[in-house]
């Protein structure tokens, strides 16, 4: 029965899910676990429709048949990741208030639009000479990311709750030119995938063991996503969306801060893309 009412609910619309608000998104992901905790009891034979939605079979399934459960936070870590991506989903999708805030020469550009609250955001697009699995290997090994971005210092994984899912301290690097200063950050992060399609989000969270720290101004992220697509044409290259939304904090003018975020973003796919390319090289050696 359930099969059944889901089909009718989605009515097969798979290309449509990037359109959904968030809480038709969490249904249709609350769903498409039930199915399949269905059919792990016998209850259920998924219909072929389901494929087109983007999830797996058990007899797909390559993860550990049976995993170790997550514990009640992780699940918490895991809800949030999920509600920030979906969140920050919400922002991209709507295309009303956007403005070019900067456009590079080398084919980078940043719009911006205005949230309530007065929070501006930003989203940059480009084209980066990578596939989407290579750009994500890069950007989940967090631990490593200061060595190819010079404007952090350092980031810790803190907790992990499941592949997808991530806390993390990050503290930026004190560099010249930077004009919001040193900041450090408390942030969950999540990635999901859809088809070929891979989409990361965070948004900044609490622990009560890890207290902003002395010396540091405690900034806040999010909701905020990157989305890496596949070029139709070539799919060695990636449409790279990044949806940068942060308070800073501090007391620092909103003009201040609004010049610098987007060039922070510029600095930091800059660095992305040199990032793949070291990766390329070190393959080629190996």
């Amino acid at each position: 029965m359930l099969p059944a009412v889901v089909k009718l609910c989605c009515g097969i619309s798979y290309p449509h899910l990037r359109t959904m608000a968030g809480l038709q998104r969490l249904a249709i992901a609350a769903i498409g676990q039930e199915l399949a905790h269905m059919q792990r009891n016998g209850q259920s034979q998924l219909p072929a429709w389901t494929s087109h939605m983007g999830w797996q079979t058990e007899s797909s399934r390559r993860e550990v048949v049976n995993p170790v459960p997550l514990k009640e936070e992780e699940l918490l870590y895991i809800r949030s990741g999920h509600e920030a991506l979906t969140k920050a989903l919400d922002i991209v999708d709507d295309k009303n208030g956007w403005k070019t805030e900067l456009t590079e020469e080398n084919g980078d550009v940043i719009y911006s639009k205005v949230l309530s609250g007065d929070r501006k955001v930003f989203r940059l697009e480009t084209v980066l000479d990578a596939t989407p699995e290579e750009i994500h290997h890069i950007l989940w090994k967090v631990e490593e990311m200061h060595q190819w971005n010079p404007s952090i210092k350092n980031i810790k994984v803190l907790k992990q709750a499941g592949p997808e899912t991530m806390v993390t301290h990050e503290v930026s690097a004190e560099t010249a030119g930077n004009l919001i200063g040193q900041r450090d950050f408390l942030s969950v992060r999540h990635f999901s995938r859809q088809e070929s399609c891979i989409y990361l989000g965070g948004a900044a969270t609490h622990l009560e063991s890890f207290p902003p720290q002395k010396g540091f101004v405690r900034a806040e992220d999010g909701p905020t996503c990157i989305i890496i697509e596949p070029l139709a044409d070539d799919g060695g290259r990636s449409h790279f969306t990044w949806l940068l939304n942060m308070d800073v904090k501090g007391w620092l003018p909103k003009s201040i801060v609004n010049q610098a975020l987007p060039r922070a973003q510029v600095d930091f796919t800059r660095c992305l893309l040199l990032g793949s390319r070291d990766r390329d090289r070190e393959r080629e050696r190996d």
